[in-house]
């Protein structure tokens, strides 16, 4: 064995193992596999895992991922069909469904990253620039916006409503994935989903945009103020009014008890003093004299004929003592 045989022997086990060692390759369970010998393909893609051949030396194992892989694009600024400028970020996912053609137009990741950069950069700028502002923030067309319980549908018929539209995001979202995926499909790449991560407005416009929005508040809170004082103003129109009827009813129902009391009084009166002639005459004499104090003051001046009732009590009086001339 020391011997040249020996020698020859070892050489040839040496030259065997390098030999098996480069035509045994292994796929994993997610990797699918192109043998190129030359830097061209051969054979047909080997996508099953195990323990496969090829041959040595003048072929090479190309592995390519067959999971679901993800894209995620740099935040872009795009204008909008209203002229508005937003900052667009998206991600996707996708996935190799034909090794070959994948293989012979990107050969690798990276460069289907780019490949994905471009169409999906494209087509979403294609796509906003197609649709006003709100038809992109919005989620569907069929979204309805929450109004207070409080107010009558004919306050907030105008108030809250939103600008109609056609599409909405998701729709927006599936045109842009419907036209990119036929782009992708030619590179041996299904794209499985594509969404809006962020949309933001653009620095340049966000303070227009948010004044816009404070103008917009404020309009709405000073029309409620105004229908706020509105109501005030009705509400004490209707106190005063309240008040005033309150009131007249409580005088009309005075005045009714009153008269009723004055009535009944002098029903009273008439009964206690119609006993008899000379009663008569002592209520006839002390309601005069009962009434001479309302009537007549210290520079009272009265012209009375001498056949009046009120006279007959008065011409019966003597002068007074104290030298004044009576009137």
């Amino acid at each position: 064995m020391n011997g040249p045989k020996g020698i020859a022997l070892i050489i040839l086990f040496i030259v065997g193992v390098f030999l098996l060692a480069n035509s045994v390759y292994t796929v994993n369970e997610v990797d699918q596999v192109i043998i190129t010998q030359f830097g061209k393909p051969v054979g047909e893609p080997v996508t099953d895992a195990g323990l496969k051949f090829k041959t040595p030396f003048i072929q090479e194992v190309n592995r390519i991922d067959k999971r679901v892989l993800e894209w995620d694009g740099a935040p872009s600024d795009m204008p909008t069909k209203d002229k508005l400028y937003i900052s667009v970020d998206l991600f996707a996912r996708w996935r190799v469904i034909d090794p070959l053609q994948y293989f012979l137009r990107l050969r690798d990741e990276r460069s289907a990253q780019s490949r994905l950069d471009d169409i999906l950069g494209s087509e979403t700028r294609n796509a906003v620039a197609k649709h006003e502002l709100i038809e992109i923030i919005r989620t569907s067309k069929n979204r309805v916006p929450e109004r207070d319980a409080i107010l009558s549908s004919e306050q907030d018929m105008d108030m809250g409503a939103l600008v109609p539209i056609e599409k909405g995001r998701k729709l927006v979202e599936q045109d842009i994935f419907s036209e990119a995926a036929k782009k992708v499909g030619v590179f041996g790449i299904e794209l499985l989903d594509i969404r809006f991560k962020r949309i933001n407005y653009n620095e340049s416009v966000r303070p227009k945009i948010y004044d816009r929005m404070i103008s917009e508040r404020r309009q709405i809170a000073e029309r409620f103020l105004s229908e706020g004082n509105g109501e005030a103003a009705r509400i004490r129109g209707n106190r005063v009014r309240d008040l005033n009827k309150i009131q007249s009813e409580a005088y009309r129902q005075v005045e009714e008890i009153r008269g009723l009391a004055d009535a009944k009084a002098t029903e009273i009166y008439a009964s206690a003093y119609n006993q008899s002639p000379q009663s008569v005459e002592f209520y006839e004499f002390t309601r005069t004299m009962a009434a001479y104090p309302s009537i007549i003051g210290d520079s009272t001046t009265l012209v009375l004929s001498t056949d009046t009732e009120l006279f007959k009590f008065l011409k019966g009086m003597s002068p007074e003592t104290d030298g004044k001339t009576p009137r």
